[in-house]
């Protein structure tokens, strides 16, 4: 390990680790988002706790946005077309009930 990892500024909470997320992240050449969700989540129990895993996950979010934007707006359209035939489907058997249950009942009234 280079002596540029032995070394930290503010802080202790990378000491303890095998390989300090910092040279893990530099050695795999990882972009910001991904190596950031890395740091938080590799530090929340000496540090932020909740808060740095909520900040790994916005940072795991961005990396999604960035990367697979189209992917999330296909699916979201594909869950609401979804739900909207769901929706019609629903409607068409609600009405189709109603209309045989009044037939029957009128049919019961008549022939009474």
């Amino acid at each position: 390990m280079s002596s540029v990892y032995k070394k930290q500024v503010g802080g202790n909470h990378y000491q303890s680790m095998q390989i300090q997320p910092s040279e893990f992240i530099n050695k795999n050449n990882l972009p910001f988002a991904e190596g950031n969700a890395i740091k938080y989540l590799c530090r929340h129990k000496q540090k932020g706790q909740k808060q740095d895993l909520e900040k790994a996950i916005h940072y795991c979010q961005m990396a999604i946005d960035r990367d697979y934007p189209k992917d999330f707006l296909e699916e979201a359209e594909k869950e609401k077309k979804e739900l909207n035939d769901s929706y019609k489907e629903s409607r068409r058997q609600t009405k189709e009930r109603k209309s045989t249950e009044w037939a029957k009942g009128f049919n019961e009234w008549k022939n009474k």
